[in-house]
């Protein structure tokens, strides 16, 4: 009887170490597939274009960086670029046409708007550039679509970017 009773007692202990390694791997999984959900769910915001004559305010959250932010943190500096501003508008757009995962999703003579999807869970980041003929600069705000904090992606991406097209604009003037 006492052998029957350990065995029930074994074998229930063996469900339950089962049951809790298959919640165990649930997890990752499940927050997997809800943070692609949210992802997905992301709609474009409404803050984007221009708001005086100027590029929408950050959020306060450290979620992206703009030429013109008041928030130390979230600020860098304008592309300078010399030459019209049509010719700056022709090589901003070469520099992002050979980007992988970004799109142009609108442009006019003095403003872009590029959407640019991260590399492992898609994640989209809006990018504007406006460019500014009387200070001859490239301003630009790139913030993230969702989550609170985009771990300082788009502040890498932007100074990539930046080098790019200061370097296209300076081979383009030649």
């Amino acid at each position: 009887m006492a052998k029957e009773t350990e065995v029930a007692s074994q074998s229930r202990s063996g469900w339950r170490w089962r049951r809790f390694r298959f919640r165990l791997m649930f997890l990752p999984i499940a927050a997997i597939a809800m943070i692609m959900a949210m992802n997905l769910s992301a709609v474009r915001p409404q803050n984007l274009g221009l708001l005086n004559g100027r590029l929408y305010p950050l959020p306060t959250t450290p979620s992206g960086v703009s030429t013109e932010a008041v928030i130390d943190s979230q600020a860098m500096s304008p592309i300078p670029y010399e030459g019209s501003a049509r010719e700056a508008m022709a090589g901003l757009t070469r520099v992002i046409n050979r980007q992988s995962r970004m799109a142009i999703v609108s442009q006019r003579e003095d403003y872009l708007h590029v959407e640019a999807r991260g590399f492992v869970l898609q994640f989209v980041d809006d990018i504007e550039f406006l460019i500014v003929p009387r200070e001859r600069v490239i301003h630009f705000r790139a913030v993230a679509r969702t989550g609170y904090s985009d771990l300082g992606r788009n502040r890498r991406r932007m100074r990539e970017l930046t080098e790019q097209i200061a370097r296209e604009l300076t081979s383009a003037g030649r």
